[in-house]
């Protein structure tokens, strides 16, 4: 059973699931520098966020693996899927009722914030369902997988956990969630690089095997870019606190990136390091956003 459980966690793809709680916090932020923290509510948001995250990990495999596309995808630390299904460690039944069982105990807790906080709350519980279930099946094959899935990690969840405080929205939240909306947008651009030629053969569409490697590289840089630059328009409009600059000392981590996506797209090998890049890229600007946002209220 222990060697069972082991395999049950690598499943879930634990090295992904940090980003969930920093992402969360991003709104919790939010909701702390208006005057609003529960730390009860705060868990059981996040609670709610993880089980999402663990949901849409597994059925993503388990889409991936029905439709051939594991068995293709050529496996890099940051892409490609677990394994675990391919490898046959569980049965595919198994892993479908397990992502099912999160997505609805998620669910759940959606919808108790939904009857204690704000029916409000409901769109967003909504649209993250929606995207768990169709992302691998119908989603990707449609130009629209990075966007679903950015919208859901960035906007949508910072704006739940400061909904899940504060029993409201705010413009200030959604600016903030759009830092981490682009950075996962992102992550999910870079890792299909990987991936092109086995999309293609199962049907999937998105803009890197439009574009070809190339130029999806330089809308990478781009797209990176953006974050900075949103970063410093909101500032300057009033949406987020000066000290939202200290996100700016992520920028190296950013070049590095940038740089080795330039270089080396398509040489899965040497793109590896950027890809990682990358990766702490996410995790430390989108970090480096729920702190600039909390010490707004203690300066």
């Amino acid at each position: 059973m222990g060697m069972n459980l082991g395999i049950w966690f690598r499943e879930t793809r634990p090295n992904f699931l940090l980003l969930t709680p920093i992402t969360f916090s991003v709104g919790l932020a939010a909701a702390y520098a208006e005057g609003s923290f529960d730390a009860l509510r705060a868990l059981l948001g996040l609670s709610g966020a993880l089980l999402a995250h663990l949901s849409v990990n597994v059925i993503n495999d388990y889409f991936d693996y029905r439709s051939g596309l594991d068995l293709r995808t050529r496996r890099t630390p940051f892409s490609g899927g677990s394994g675990i299904l391919p490898e046959g460690l569980l049965k595919p039944r198994d892993t479908y009722l397990f992502a099912v069982g999160c997505m609805l105990l998620g669910g759940v807790i959606g919808v108790y914030f939904a009857l204690t906080t704000g029916w409000m709350l409901l769109p967003l519980v909504a649209v993250a369902a929606f995207t768990i279930y169709f992302y691998s099946t119908h989603l990707s094959h449609w130009f629209v997988g990075e966007v679903f899935a950015g919208l859901n990690f960035g906007p949508l969840m910072v704006l739940g956990g400061y909904f899940v405080q504060t029993g409201r929205y705010s413009f200030q939240a959604l600016a903030a969630g759009v830092v981490p909306g682009i950075l996962v947008g992102t992550l999910l651009f870079l890792n299909e690089f990987p991936d092109v030629e086995a999309d293609r053969s199962t049907g999937r569409r998105n803009l890197v095997i439009v574009l070809g490697l190339a130029r999806s590289a330089k809308v990478y840089v781009l797209l990176i870019a953006s974050v900075y630059a949103w970063i410093a328009v909101s500032v300057v409009v009033g949406l987020m606190p000066v000290t939202a600059f200290v996100a700016f000392v992520t920028i190296p981590l950013a070049l590095k990136a940038a740089m080795g996506s330039l270089r080396h797209y398509s040489d899965i090998e040497r793109l590896i390091p950027a890809m990682g890049a990358n990766v702490m890229l996410v995790l430390s600007c989108t970090g480096m956003t729920a702190l600039g946002i909390f010490l707004s209220k203690l300066l």
